[in-house]
């Protein structure tokens, strides 16, 4: 659950006498550098960067997305949780602005901030691969849509 990387170079590591190729993989947040089995790839969720038509709708699902009733807090983290672990965008996108949002309304658990680093972490990635526009730029747009969803959820 570290976001969008680049494939920065395909090396073969052997580990207890078998032979395997590795992705070696440079993420865009948090400049971490990490080697990813080939043949593993699809299981643990590796995909193509998405669009930038694709991430102008992820931007569009973030504004619009209604940020739910609260539900018991293990039960809360369990599912979003599940969906970082999905790898798609869109669970994702739903994930951050929910815990931005309740953020600005009641503040995070510990266990709660570190989801939200990692969705936050995720998106940003994703969507600054996608050269839609800059980080600050991003920033910017998913704080303001988040704040106006606190305030609106805050007075109903």
């Amino acid at each position: 659950m570290h976001g969008a990387g680049i494939i920065k170079d395909v090396k073969k590591i052997v580990l207890s006498g078998i032979e395997r190729e590795y992705y070696v993989v440079c993420f865009i947040v948090g400049n971490m550098i990490s080697d990813i089995p080939v043949d593993g790839c699809e299981k643990i969720g590796i995909r193509n960067v998405i669009s930038k038509t694709e991430a102008q709708k992820v931007l569009a699902f973030f504004r619009t997305y209604d940020v739910g009733n609260d539900i018991n807090w293990n039960k809360r983290q369990r599912e979003n949780i599940e969906k970082l672990k999905s790898g798609d965008i869109y669970r994702v996108a739903g994930v951050l602005k929910e815990l931005m949002c309740r953020e600005k309304r009641k503040g995070l658990s510990t266990s709660e901030r570190k989801t939200l680093g990692s969705a936050r972490q995720i998106i940003l990635s994703e969507l600054i691969m996608s050269e839609i526009a800059s980080e600050t730029d991003i920033e910017l747009i998913l704080n303001e849509c988040a704040s106006d969803a606190a305030e609106a959820t805050a007075k109903s």
